[in-house]
């Protein structure tokens, strides 16, 4: 790996610097009505991690404290536009004992481009045990960022990409070994990444929960891609997400750094599988993710 010892702990630093907590927060416009606001110089589709995170903060206003979202499931039904707010309207399910259940749909233009199932759960013992921490990861201080590998290889980015990898982007992502775009090899197996805010978040467990739903859609179905040495940014390429799911394991901090560990067993009839583990520094498995992805080429 490429030891990078002159990089700055953190791109940038400060509260005034945290461009993600806004994102992902929504505000109340009437009791289980809530809006998120559009991506601060956002065109194009919406970024589906941002319209999950922000239908979760949605679902989570109307649960009371002390019950924390342990998973959610959502389907993304149409693309979204990313200069416009989204409506998220909010059904209260159910509230047990222990259990709290939401649904939530996320509406733009009166059309709703993503459902949302949420649950919530008091904090209580039980058996435990998890997946232990995969062998010789490097640390993410020995690791590139995204930036410095396009900016290390020319001409494997295009100019349009370059332009969004300098952008003041919310997360930082070093990947672990070979990865697309900048090596095509088809590759199966698991890949690692780092990742964690360019910046220090707030305390409130809410918003590291609402920021892990809004990255761990971050590249996921790139895995089931990267299998056949394809990657979404291909000429004619036409890669979405189909569904998103997320399990919360225990408490972690989304401006530490988190190892992201994706895989994909099965891809077939233009669609893709992939499977996610987050662990954190500490090696505490937190979180798992399913995501299947619609992949459409023209040969």
């Amino acid at each position: 790996m490429t030891q990078t010892p002159s990089q700055p702990d953190r791109l940038s630093d400060g509260p005034e610097a945290d461009i993600l907590t806004p994102i992902l927060d929504v505000e109340r416009i009437e009791e289980d009505y809530y809006r998120g606001i559009a991506t601060p110089g956002g065109r194009g589709r919406s970024f589906g991690g941002q319209v999950i995170a922000q239908a979760l903060m949605s679902a989570t206003r109307t649960v009371e404290a002390g019950r924390a979202n342990h998973s959610l499931h959502a389907y993304f039904l149409r693309p979204g536009k990313a200069d416009e707010p989204v409506l998220y309207r909010v059904a209260r399910d159910m509230d047990g004992r222990s259990f709290s259940n939401r649904r939530v749909v996320a509406v733009q233009n009166g059309k709703p481009i993503l459902n949302l199932t949420a649950s919530f759960q008091v904090e209580s013992d039980g058996l435990a045990h998890e997946d232990a921490f995969p062998h010789d990861i490097p640390d993410p201080e020995e690791l590139e960022n995204e930036l410095q590998l396009a900016e290390r290889h020319p001409g494997a980015v295009a100019p349009e990409v370059m332009e969004f990898l300098r952008l003041n982007r919310p997360i930082e992502v070093r990947p672990v070994g070979p990865t697309p775009p900048f090596d095509m090899t088809p590759r199966r197996g698991v890949q690692y990444r780092w990742m964690r805010t360019r910046f220090p978040l707030c305390d409130d467990p809410i918003i590291h929960r609402a920021a892990l739903a809004y990255t761990s859609d971050l590249g996921l179905i790139q895995g089931a891609l990267t299998a056949h040495g394809r990657a979404w940014l291909d000429e004619g390429a036409k890669v979405a997400s189909l569904d998103h799911a997320l399990w919360i394991h225990g408490d972690f901090r989304m401006d530490d750094w988190l190892l992201y560990c994706i895989q994909s067993p099965w891809t077939g009839s233009a669609r893709g599988m992939a499977l996610g583990q987050v662990y954190t520094r500490d090696r505490r498995l937190v979180a798992s993710v399913a995501q299947e992805g619609m992949m459409r080429f023209p040969d």
